[in-house]
């Protein structure tokens, strides 16, 4: 078995196991299999070191290895170790053995584990072709995760495999489009968007959109001691589950991950009300549609006091609840949104009103076009904070620093730095960042948007029109003069 340790070499390997689908199954179909198997293998390979630590440790003592294994993070029965499999790969029916070894791995971890499988199978024959095709698609499947050794004890870097989940989540939202790209937050702009909002030991921390969770995790990651709580909430059954394993995978797995419609249905109460958080990301769905209109004037959380968003754009819906959902003391607010929520009228010029002249909105920073999978179109993050430190909103148009992709466009490091560097020191910078008073905001009728505040305009350089007439003359000149050497040059040769 080859030796694979560092973070490139086990994404490729896990990448090139994709070809085991590819071209049969659209990728937002077998991103199922590959995570799943991902997951499986690498629960399989920790539950390897711990015994083998154990076995050296107690030198052989069963009941004590048994015992100190009992108290681990998570049981692994037998017949649902990827080894078990793997030698069973042959098996006519290794789809069915692949689900009981799913279905096993629940039982034995029901609080952080329970229903993370109940979305996919691996004996599914509408999916992965009949019993001979699906045999030999799952073989060469568990031949190509054989090659990885994915104990920690053998690996460079903690978070290896929790960074090659993102990889693959990544991997996969670029391949699938738009469709994938809903559960995905590309890791730089959640990387800004925690810095910005700056977690401290001890916060709640709450992605009520949480797909994946690479924003939710991504946040958490920001506290050092990792003395935090992370909750979030999620509709697509699928993408619920993979946001359960990915919480695993990252250590996290005490997570309370919901799922539902946050907004028709809200899962993360406290005495039957909204649960508080410290801290408060997401990145929702852009102007969506049909979000839960019908319901939100009699609704009982009281999130829509300020006003009712329109039937067909839901972008403040998440937003309210949002602000809604931030602690009384100290709640802070991180939202991806599109650049009409800083401007459109209506009623949500009405709920955009409200917000600021509540003296919540503490900034806005606008971001560059193609960041996200799906969509071309320049986002913006908005952020609110119940503790600011000011009556003041800063302004930073950051849309032009980034790195030119083929498909999509990346933030670079030194263009998180600057924003993050400008957000912290909350002052002015030509032609990039402008502190705004509330009575300025007012002034522009609570338009937040950027070219209002910063502007980025680029004055052309005054043109001399003496020294271009002088120009022209010399042109005119220098004409002449050829014109007058070409008939001479003519008539020479008698054509004139």
């Amino acid at each position: 078995m080859a030796v694979f340790k560092t973070q490139a070499e086990i994404n490729n390997v896990i990448w090139q196991a994709c070809d085991t689908f590819r071209g049969v199954i659209d990728p937002a179909q077998y991103k199922d299999y590959i995570l799943v198997m991902l997951f499986v293998k690498y629960l399989s390979d920790l539950y390897k070191d711990k015994l083998e630590e154990y076995q050296n440790k107690y030198q052989g003592d069963e009941k004590r290895i048994e015992r100190v294994m009992s108290r681990e993070r998570f049981n692994l029965p037998l017949t649902a170790r990827f080894d078990y499999l793997y030698e069973h790969r042959n098996a006519t029916n290794i789809g069915e053995l692949i689900d009981e070894a799913l279905a096993q791995i629940e039982k034995s971890n029901k609080e952080k584990l329970q229903d993370v499988f109940r979305n996919i199978s691996f004996n599914n024959e509408s999916t992965l072709g009949e019993t001979k095709e699906r045999n030999d698609r799952l073989k060469h499947l568990l031949e190509d995760f054989a090659q990885l050794d994915l104990r920690p004890s053998h690996l460079e870097a903690r978070d290896v495999i929790g960074d090659c989940y993102e990889y693959l989540i990544g991997k996969f939202a670029a391949d699938s489009g738009k469709k994938g790209g809903e559960f995905y937050t590309p890791p730089e702009v959640s990387t800004l968007l925690a810095r910005i909002i700056a977690p401290k030991s001890g916060d709640t921390i709450c992605d009520p959109c949480c797909g994946s969770g690479s924003l939710l995790i991504r946040t958490a990651q920001e506290i050092k001691d990792r003395n935090t709580a992370l909750y979030g909430q999620e509709m697509n059954g699928g993408t619920w589950a993979l946001c359960r394993m990915n919480m695993f995978l990252h250590g996290f797995d005490n997570a309370t991950i919901a799922k539902g419609d946050t907004i028709r249905n809200p899962q993360l109460l406290k005495d039957d009300q909204l649960q508080r958080f410290n801290v408060v990301v997401a990145n929702p769905p852009f102007s969506l549609d049909k979000w839960g209109h019908e319901n939100a004037q009699g609704d009982r959380f009281g999130r829509f006091s300020a006003g009712v968003p329109p039937k067909s754009r839901g972008d403040y819906a998440f937003i309210a609840h949002m602000v809604t959902t931030m602690a009384e003391t100290d709640g802070r607010v991180g939202v991806v949104v599109p650049h009409g929520v800083l401007f459109r009228g209506a009623s949500e010029g009405k709920i955009r009103k409200a917000l600021i002249e509540q003296n919540l909105l503490e900034g806005v920073i606008g971001l560059p076009a193609n960041l996200f999978f799906g969509t071309g179109i320049p986002a913006a993050l908005m952020f609110f904070n119940r503790r600011k430190a000011d009556e003041k909103i800063l302004f930073i148009d950051a849309s032009n620093d980034y790195e030119d992709g083929k498909n999509q466009n990346r933030l670079r490091q030194e263009d998180i730095e600057k924003i993050v560097s400008t957000w912290q020191k909350r002052e002015n910078v030509h032609k990039y960042a402008y502190l705004a008073s509330l009575a300025e905001v007012r002034e522009n009728d609570f338009n937040l948007n950027i070219p209002l505040y910063v502007d980025t305009f680029e004055e052309e350089e005054e043109i001399d029109i003496k020294a271009v007439q002088e120009e022209i003359k010399a042109i005119e000149g220098e004409l002449l003069e050829v014109r007058g050497k070409m008939d001479a040059y003519l008539q020479e040769l008698g054509l004139i």
